[in-house]
């Protein structure tokens, strides 16, 4: 999913991320502020009391405070009512409480606001990525995006940006006293304070580089869990547990790979952290003690002093860890900028509706995957006649599953156009388009719900769904079912049969009221039986409901059903015409792989003469009888 930065990336997604959240951080912003105030009153408390009320040294406050405490009676006052003090220190306390309190509320809000906010956007934006955009991107490395990376973001507000103003403001006014106190002794903090700063920021991008592989390496994890655990009846099939085990493995020891070494960056990170920070506290120390002894500074001065700069290696540090955290934070934006700046699918300026109950026209049509691609559809043109049935017969990579993809504009076609009744269908919404261009694939995908939610997927209702399974003809089955319609069929349909499946699949599309019906090998999963009832289906669509059937098959006991056949193969029409026009050029179609046994001969012999027999129920001797009767130079 690489793609150039864009300038502005990072402020506009989170400007994006930021929406409905913004207004509780800079609430959770302004608490903060308030209680580093609040926190920086107890060591000055401290000060006065140790040299002023238990020593007797003059009082050194701003006049407004020196006032009030004179009103109260001085110094005797306080020296002779020390629970004064603590009740001062005690509601300092209560207030930072409270303001503590108030700004983790406000901070799990915004939080949670935050991660909502991004997943909706995510979940939206990606539902209108084009197809070609999702054939392109690994499902696992999306939804680790859409998980992982917005957590990280989110932890990074709440814990770290948050805390940013908060860190600055604490050590302005740490150092700002500091200096009033002691100028001299203050030097250690203004020295080792901007080098801590300094490493930080040349940690970050190594910091930054080792997390960014970190983040793919996950990716790539989460493709392999979520295709395994999607494909675990085809691996456990073939046996292939321990390849697929070893497999996540080695990925798996990548990605631990990745996450050690980068735990080395940030221990060698916090290590210089420790060092620094313990030589500041000891300069501060042993300096501070030292004058203390010559006279230079008050005992009073010297706790206040070793208090504030506690309190400022704390801050000093976090800004450390926030710039390493930036790193990572930074990189899951990126991934997320990724998503969101993908071009979603756009109709044209002046799309209009248009009737879809038309001939369908492909003229000249060529395309390719991607931009170098070998063309897999070159000049194809044939019309299907509305309300008619039509085959597509080929073998595999013959390009007739290419011609749904364009029908249903989950692509567009390289050179050439199609249309139905003479209209451009990309001059028509996509939404529209595919609303009248029902699909059935190989094979359907039903979700983890209820049969009625799978049919009913279109919105519609329960009159047209049941409607809908009687024309399909899995109307009996259903109702047969211990809960009926409201049975679950679980994940991707497993409780159901090929045939089942394939027909509520059918019952989705006809709730759909579709004007066209496509598709794409609906039966090479299924046994004899449910081929025959899926097909019959078929032909009911045509005959009783007047609705266009495509075919895509390469059965040509399926595509004899059709009124009218085109064979492909390499991307070509090399044969076009009724069934039998078609399978009468033998020679041509064998070439290219499409074998016409004798029971498609029979099949086309026995509709010619209005005679409609199963041949897949036949026994080859029965089958015999029948091609000598009507087909006697077999």
């Amino acid at each position: 999913m690489e793609q150039k930065k864009k300038p502005g990336r990072t402020m506009c997604v989170l400007g994006t991320l930021l929406e409905g959240s913004g207004k509780y951080f800079a609430v959770c912003i302004l608490l903060g502020l308030l209680l580093t105030v609040v926190e920086m009153i107890a060591p000055q408390v401290i000060r006065v009391t140790v040299d002023s009320v238990i020593d007797s040294q003059p009082m050194d406050l701003p006049a407004w405070a020196l006032r009030w405490v004179e009103s109260l009676g001085g110094a005797a006052f306080l020296r002779a009512n020390m629970w004064f003090i603590a009740l001062i220190l005690a509601l300092a306390g209560l207030v930072a409480a409270l303001l503590r309190y108030g700004a983790n509320m406000f901070n799990a809000k915004a939080g949670e606001t935050l991660v909502k906010t991004a997943r909706d956007r995510l979940f939206h934006h990606i539902e209108c990525l084009p197809w070609k955009w999702h054939a392109e991107h690994p499902t696992g490395d999306i939804i680790q995006r859409c998980t992982s990376d917005v957590e990280r973001i989110k932890n990074f507000f709440q814990e770290q940006f948050i805390s940013v103003f908060q860190i600055i403001v604490r050590i302005i006014l740490a150092l700002t006293l500091m200096t009033l106190m002691n100028a001299k002794l203050s030097i250690v903090a203004w020295v080792i304070a901007p080098i801590i700063v300094l490493y930080s920021v040349l940690f970050h991008n190594k910091i930054r580089a080792r997390f960014t592989e970190c983040d793919e390496n996950e990716g790539v994890l989460s493709t392999i869990a979520q295709e395994n655990l999607t494909g675990v009846r085809v691996v456990r099939a073939f046996g292939r547990e321990k390849f697929e085990r070893d497999r996540f493995e080695a990925q798996n020891n990548k990605y631990t790979e990745c996450w050690i070494s980068l735990t080395r960056t940030l221990s060698d990170f916090w290590a210089v952290g420790d060092f620094t920070s313990c030589l500041q506290i000891l300069l501060v120390v042993v300096l501070g003690t030292v004058s203390c002894v010559n006279g230079n500074l008050t005992a009073g001065e010297f706790v206040s002093f070793s208090l504030y700069n506690t309190m400022l290696i704390g801050p000093v540090r976090r800004l450390g860890r926030i710039i390493s955290e930036m790193s990572k934070a930074g990189v899951s934006i990126d991934r997320l900028g990724e998503v969101l700046e993908a071009e979603t699918e756009q109709d044209a300026p002046n799309a209009a509706e248009a009737p879809m109950d038309k001939d369908i026209t492909f003229e000249n049509v060529s395309f390719h995957y991607g931009e170098d691609g070998p063309d897999v559809l070159e000049n194809v043109s044939f019309t299907v006649p509305a309300g008619k049935s039509f085959g597509i017969l080929g073998g595999t990579g013959s390009g007739k599953s290419s011609l749904l993809l364009l029908l249903c504009r989950l692509y567009a076609p390289t050179e050439g156009k199609i249309t139905v009744g003479g209209v451009d269908i990309a001059d028509m919404p996509a939404r529209y388009v595919r609303e009248n261009v029902g699909v059935v694939l190989q094979e359907p995908f039903l979700f983890s719900r209820s049969v009625q939610e799978n049919i009913g997927i279109c919105g519609a209702s329960d009159a047209e769904i049941r409607a809908a399974a009687v024309t399909a003809c899995v109307d009996g089955d259903i109702t047969r079912f211990s809960q009926g319609y409201d049975t679950m069929v679980g994940e991707r349909g497993v409780s159901l049969s090929g045939g089942q499946k394939q027909r509520v699949a059918i019952a989705g599309v006809l709730a759909m009221q579709p004007q066209c019906v496509v598709l794409d090998e609906p039966t090479a999963m299924l046994d004899p039986q449910g081929r025959r009832e899926v097909l019959d289906t078929i032909e009911r669509l045509n005959r009783e409901k007047g609705i266009t059937v495509i075919l895509i098959t390469h059965h040509m006991d399926e595509a004899v059903r059709a009124g009218r056949v085109i064979a492909m193969s390499e991307g070509k029409i090399i044969a076009d015409g009724t069934p039998q026009q078609v399978f009468a050029q033998e020679k041509l179609l064998r070439s290219v792989g499409l074998d016409v046994p004798q029971t498609e001969q029979l099949l086309l012999a026995l509709r010619a003469r209005g005679v409609n027999i199963p041949t897949d129920a036949l026994t080859p001797g029965q089958c015999a009888r029948l091609l000598r009767q009507y087909i006697p130079a077999v």
